[in-house]
């Protein structure tokens, strides 16, 4: 079945035009940054140079008013590259607001020309000023442009459409427990995403995860102790927002929820599980886990984060396993017009539904609880303990929290 909830604005990319046109001309390669609002027109600004955006580069920057701000980035690799990437955003767009600026131009952590997209901020709304993303290539002309002492001004045009708010869906399916049907797990993926590609890596593959698990558990034709729920997740890549209209829609019953498993970073191979900074399932969890060893899966890290759909039940208290999933293809592709179906290794994919499979159903199927709802106040602790709470400063997240608009009551 489908469960409705609102999202809070629509948002489509328009024909994005940005364009040097001093001291030479050239037409630049870009996309609109998600979320961004549109200009008024076609707007032509002076660049401004902020290297990569740090507190003391924004503060040595000439006059940005009604610049465009110019960000560096290095080629992304790994996975702490991708989360600095998001992280040191909100602080560049505040600065930005603050210096008035008529924009910001980051530029692609990719090579070759190659654009992606994703948003600055978590929380579903639009953001506060026209913000592009450039080819790497020709970003760093501008800067080399600037870099030897010439005026660079650029004409920006982005006519983004936005709409009010809408409603859309999570897709849910159930197989009830033989014994106690009102505890459950649920295994998830999110179901949407970006545009440029067709979102094979992030999240299609994952989402047919979830499915398939869903067949092989069915056609086995044993039911398990607790029940299972699969969840498609919509709207995660504006801000999780799917996941938390579920969370907050069964926040009557999430004392039965035994565990939240989630796949969400493509088809590298799964070392293992994030336990969310739950040091105490980890026992449980990895006996449950061991028998997938031979196969790799051998490592439980007690990290949390924000980024994927296990947040909201994270913040309830609920305990969460979100796969560890080496790199491979995934970051060159992440959120990409390469990202699609012929990036997808299909044998890795079965194996991934065989743990995801076997792993939910040992959730469901163990005669205890890998562990207990945490109260709020364990919730708060485990947030400052696992660093989450000033990741969620970060991104806007912690007034909701504290105010209790978010998380377990």
């Amino acid at each position: 079945h489908t469960e409705n909830f609102s999202m809070p604005v629509a948002w489509s990319e328009g024909a994005t035009q940005v364009e040097v046109v001093a001291p030479v001309s050239f037409r630049v390669r870009a996309v609109s940054m998600a979320w961004s609002p549109p200009t008024r027109g076609v707007v032509r600004a002076r660049v401004v140079d902020v290297g990569q955006g740090s507190p003391a580069e924004l503060a040595a920057a000439a006059d940005t008013r009604n610049a465009l701000l110019l960000v560096h980035a290095a080629p992304m690799h790994t996975w702490d590259d991708l989360f600095a990437e998001y992280l040191r955003a909100p602080a560049i767009v505040e600065a930005a607001v603050r210096g008035g600026a008529a924009g910001i131009a980051f530029i692609s952590t990719r090579e070759h020309d190659l654009l992606y997209r994703h948003i600055g901020f978590n929380d579903g709304k639009l953001d506060r000023l026209p913000m592009v993303q450039l080819a790497r290539e020709d970003g760093l002309r501008i800067a080399r442009l600037l870099e030897a002492g010439k005026r660079v001004e650029v004409a920006v045009s982005l006519p983004n459409q936005v709409g009010p708010a809408f409603t859309t869906a999570n897709v849910v399916a159930e197989i009830r427990g033989r014994e106690k049907p009102e505890e459950y797990v649920v295994l998830g993926a999110h179901l949407d995403s970006w545009d440029l590609g067709t979102g094979a890596l992030d999240n299609g593959c994952n989402s047919a995860l979830v499915v398939d698990a869903l067949r092989a558990i069915q056609a086995s034709g044993v039911r398990p102790r607790r029940s299972i729920r699969f969840i498609l997740f919509s709207g995660e890549e504006q801000g999780l927002l799917g996941s938390r209209a579920y969370a907050a829609a069964h926040r009557a019953e999430l004392d039965g929820a035994v565990a939240v498993v989630i796949f969400d970073t493509g088809i590298g191979e799964v070392t293992g599980f994030s336990l969310g900074g739950r040091t105490d399932i980890v026992d449980a969890v990895g006996s449950l886990v061991d028998p997938f060893r031979g196969w790799g899966v051998a490592t439980l890290t007690t990290d949390a984060f924000i980024g994927t759909d296990n947040f909201d039940f994270l913040l309830e208290g609920v305990p969460t396993l979100v796969a560890n999933q080496k790199e491979a293809n995934y970051l060159i592709n992440y959120h990409a017009s390469s990202d699609t179906f012929d990036k997808v290794d299909l044998e890795r994919l079965r194996k991934h539904v065989a743990i995801a499979a076997g792993v939910t159903f040992a959730i469901a199927d163990a005669e205890e609880r890998v562990g207990s709802r945490q109260s709020r106040a364990q919730v708060e602790q485990l947030l400052r303990d696992s660093g989450l709470e000033q990741q969620m400063k970060t991104f806007g997240l912690w007034a909701d929290w504290e105010a209790k608009r978010r998380g377990r009551q």
